[in-house]
């Protein structure tokens, strides 16, 4: 007689399914947390190349001739 019982039962397979879909979605989020991240970075480096690029210009007016030097 063969008693043979399966390795891998249905509940287990809705179990990982689940899992899975659990980690898609937090993966997910974190990945768009990134993204939000990275384009805050971007805005402030524009934000400080226009800051730093003022302030070369005024340095340049006083201590350059009274012109700056990008037209």
């Amino acid at each position: 007689m063969n008693s043979h019982v399966p390795v891998t039962p249905t509940w287990t397979d809705a179990y990982f399914r689940s899992l899975l879909d659990w980690q898609a979605a937090c993966s997910t989020s974190v990945l768009q947390a990134q993204q939000i991240q990275w384009g805050m970075l971007a805005a402030w480096q524009q934000s400080a190349k226009a800051v730093q690029q003022e302030l070369w210009d005024q340095w340049t007016s006083r201590f350059g001739g009274g012109v700056p030097l990008d037209g």
